[in-house]
């Protein structure tokens, strides 16, 4: 009877051994299973990489080139699958593009970018929502008339033909504020054209117009082709003028073009004027870890000696985080403060 009662508990011990054994077993196989089917979930929700349309302006400014130099460095990043160079109406156009998702990257003016961000100005009631990658080199803001036109400051515009740049664009946005400065508007012109630098260029040339703005890096190469042909004369914004403009925007700072440069158009005299920094901007919708690369790439970039565009040698890599008007976007902000760059 004992005999029998041990076979019956090694039996019953037995059974519930195997038991637990194919309980562990199967609970061993749901778990490969599910981590099998967490990597696969994981791997499908990864990010592919970013198709980008950049924004930038006319092809005869600057910020076409620079979307060129910048597509091959962006494209060295496996985040990046293309970035496709776009020529637009600038500043303006390339924030609308923004907002419609119809570019992702793209330079721009500061004081459109304030416009933007605050819903004034072209953007009235309408705010924009942009964030910054960095800061660029200062546009500008250059009056260029003729000789013989008798105009030698902003309020002699008054009566005048002048060119303002393609609507929409930072070139008209700065013409305007410039020209309320002075207590001017288009009305009190004789003639307004919507004109691009080559075609002011060329309107000039021909006696059709007195005067025309020019918002760039200096020099601009279409001045520099005015000056070989005819004689100018350079408008300067100071005084008042220029002290209203910086009181009431925050984007406008002082800025002289120096006589007896030849790289910047060799002036007799110096002329005082203002400038307006740029901005590269991105989506908010840009994912964080690629808006960082673009950063990273764009600041080491900068350090070389294969920066070929002019403008991009004219300014402080260091300080391009600090001072914009538009907030970073998170994966820009968290390069510079890895890097210790944030003031």
């Amino acid at each position: 009877m004992k005999k029998f009662f041990t076979l019956m508990l090694v039996f019953v011990l037995t059974l519930s051994l195997a038991a637990c054994g194919g309980g562990q077993e199967a609970a061993e196989q749901n778990n490969g299973t599910e981590g099998e089917t967490g990597g696969e979930q994981a791997e499908s929700n990864a990010a592919e990489p970013a198709k980008l349309v950049f924004g930038t302006g006319g092809t005869s400014g600057t910020y076409y080139p620079i979307g060129g130099a910048l597509k091959t460095v962006f494209e060295e990043s496996d985040l990046i699958d293309s970035v496709t160079v776009e020529s637009t109406g600038a500043s303006v156009k390339n924030i609308q593009n923004i907002r419609d998702g119809l570019n992702q990257i793209a330079i721009i003016m500061s004081d459109v970018g304030y416009d933007a961000v605050n819903g004034v100005g072209k953007f009235e009631g309408e705010k924009v929502d942009i964030q910054a990658v960095a800061g660029l080199y200062p546009n500008v803001v250059q009056v260029v008339a003729t000789a013989d036109s008798g105009i030698k400051t902003v309020a002699d515009l008054k009566g005048k033909r002048v060119g303002v740049g393609k609507v929409g664009s930072g070139v008209e946005q700065s013409a305007k504020k410039v020209l309320a400065a002075a207590g001017l508007t288009y009305d009190d012109l004789d003639k307004v054209t919507h004109t691009g630098y080559a075609d002011s260029v060329k309107a000039m040339k021909d006696g059709n117009l007195d005067a025309a703005f020019f918002t760039s890096g200096v020099p601009n190469s279409n001045i520099t082709d005015l000056q070989q042909t005819m004689d100018i004369q350079f408008v300067e914004i100071d005084g008042d003028v220029a002290s209203k403009l910086l009181d009431s925007y925050p984007f406008y700072q002082t800025y002289t073009i120096p006589a007896g440069d030849e790289a910047k158009y060799n002036l007799e005299e110096e002329v005082n004027t203002v400038a307006i920094k740029n901005m590269l901007i991105v989506s908010p919708d840009l994912n964080e870890d690629v808006v960082y690369e673009l950063t990273k790439l764009f600041y080491e970039y900068l350090g070389t000696e294969n920066v070929a565009v002019g403008a991009l040698k004219q300014f402080d890599r260091d300080d391009m985080g600090n001072n914009l008007v538009a907030p970073l976007h998170p994966g820009a902000q968290k390069f510079y403060e890895e890097n210790g760059l944030l003031k």
